[in-house]
């Protein structure tokens, strides 16, 4: 290890939604502590600003995706990229967050000494040296799968498809498709937003899955937030709107789960309302498992149902035999033509925002830990990570871990003790995976992602409500983590050995 560059108390990785919200966070409750941020990218807004493919947008309402703190006031609830990219960076210039980022400084390394009880963080810089500062306190909040590029099977015969095939994570500037013939690969959110946007300038889009998922129409704007926005000063009608939406999403979770039959009924019978009885709604829209055992799909004002009504697209549920030089030919024996082939077909991955982690020289291996309240990771000191909700909205819980995380800081400043660190002494903890999500991109990862217990306070919860409480009203010191290394102790101790 090299000589630091600088010391601050704290290091946040990631300038995007989560790292701007944990700037905030700290210069509104740890007003008196330093802090950078290091983005490996040359710009704000993380996912917002990578992804650039056709028609991208939420998949959550913003009154939930939003900030707790910054009201959304745009007239759509269900934003498109550009209207989000915009309020992260409105909200990082307003408090001059903006100010302490550092751009092309990507994190590959962090090491933990309990001497110093700081973190020696190691980033690579744009033209390939390297940058070390140190820190007291490391905050991941770059996400949860790799900027360097999309999941993309191995199609046989790829290579003779005489068309252009494109990932919507490197979406190509040059990608001209009017007038074309489209396939898009995949069913999940990024494919039934690709497919109705597209469809606008193709010949036709053609979306082709393996097997069908929950897609729920919703109006792309809140009526009853625009009124109540109108009528209300803006912070109190963000904070109702959100708190009803918070609510809403949790109680048709809890039914969902009860009662998977019933909401399974109903979502497929919305979608046979929109596209008519003699629509082949069992084929295309009806899964083989219960709402949310994977991430139901939104689309704004029916958007894709009214494309596959217009004639403009359609769905195909096939598996790929191979490619061919005009297209794909399936397990049918169907051949799609096309072309252009999107591969709408999933994310990488990745744990601890993929950097190397050791403590006192000991590798940290992700798969190995137990993660505690789901943000900091047994045996690993001074470090927390921003995750979402995978059934709500990612804000909500990256809110709540800004908060615990600043309790935190400011505990350990209080009692001058300079390390907190998650211990697990509970034999009796059984560990699960991190994630209860049969996704393929979820399953492909899971064995590298930390584990969760059977336990409080090592159980994930994905409930906004007991998150509040255990996150923003229970005691930091709660005896699993454990609080140490005062500060001055080093020095007395190398006193009294001399």
């Amino acid at each position: 290890m090299g000589p630091a560059d600088e010391r601050v108390d704290v290091v946040i990785v990631g300038a995007g939604l989560s790292g701007i919200g944990a700037a905030h966070h700290l210069k509104t409750h740890c007003p008196d502590r330093s802090f950078t941020i290091l983005e490996g990218r040359e710009a704000i807004g993380g996912t917002w600003d990578l992804f650039r493919y056709p028609g991208i947008r939420s998949d959550s309402d913003m009154y939930t995706l939003g900030y707790s703190f910054k009201p959304w006031t745009e007239a759509k609830a269900i934003a498109d990229g550009p209207s989000i990219l915009k309020y992260i960076r409105d909200t990082a210039a307003a408090d001059g967050t903006d100010r302490a980022i550092r751009f092309g400084h990507k994190v590959v390394r962090a090491d933990w000494s309990t001497d110093e009880a700081a973190w020696t963080v190691e980033a690579r810089k744009a033209d390939g040296s390297t940058a070390r500062i140190v820190c007291s306190f490391l905050f991941l909040c770059g996400g949860y799968y790799s900027y360097e590029g999309g999941y993309s099977p191995e199609f046989p015969g790829a290579a003779d498809f005489k068309g252009r095939i494109v990932h919507p994570q490197a979406w190509p500037k040059d990608l001209d498709y009017k007038g074309k013939k489209v396939v898009v690969i995949g069913s999940g959110a990024t494919a039934v937003t690709l497919v109705p946007e597209m469809a606008k300038d193709a010949a036709h889009v053609t979306m082709l899955q393996r097997s069908p998922t929950y897609v729920v129409s919703r109006p792309a704007e809140d009526k009853a937030a625009n009124a109540l926005r109108r009528w209300l000063p803006p912070k109190l009608a963000y904070a109702l709107v959100r708190w009803r939406n918070v609510l809403f999403g949790m109680y048709f979770f809890r039914v969902a789960r009860n009662r998977p039959e019933q909401v399974k009924k109903r979502i497929i019978g919305m979608v046979r309302e929109q596209l008519g009885p003699d629509y082949d709604v069992e084929t295309h829209f009806t899964p083989r498992y219960n709402p949310w055992d994977q991430r139901l799909c939104l689309v704004p004002d029916a958007d894709m149902f009214d494309a596959i009504k217009s004639g403009r697209a359609s769905v195909v549920t096939d598996h790929i035999d191979a490619f061919t030089e005009t297209g794909i030919r399936l397990k049918s024996g169907q051949e799609l033509d096309a072309d252009v082939v999107v591969t709408a077909t999933g994310l990488v991955l990745q744990a601890m925002n993929g950097i190397e982690l050791f403590v006192d020289g000991a590798h940290v291996e992700p798969g190995k830990v137990l993660s505690y309240k789901g943000m900091m990771y047994e045996n690993v000191p001074n470090l927390a990570s921003a995750f979402g909700y995978t059934n709500a909205s990612w804000t909500l819980k990256c809110d709540l871990t800004c908060e615990y995380v600043c309790r935190l800081l400011n505990h350990m400043k209080a009692t001058g003790l300079r390390q907190a660190t998650p211990r697990n002494d509970d034999p009796e903890i059984g560990q699960v995976p991190w994630l209860d999500f049969s996704s393929g991109y979820v399953q492909r990862a899971m064995d590298k992602f930390p584990k969760q217990g059977t336990r409080a306070p090592w159980k994930l919860h994905q409930n906004y409500a007991l998150d509040l409480m255990n996150l923003r009203y229970t005691r930091v010191d709660d005896g699993v983590m454990k609080f140490t290394n005062p500060a001055g102790a080093a020095k007395a101790e190398a006193r009294e050995a001399a």
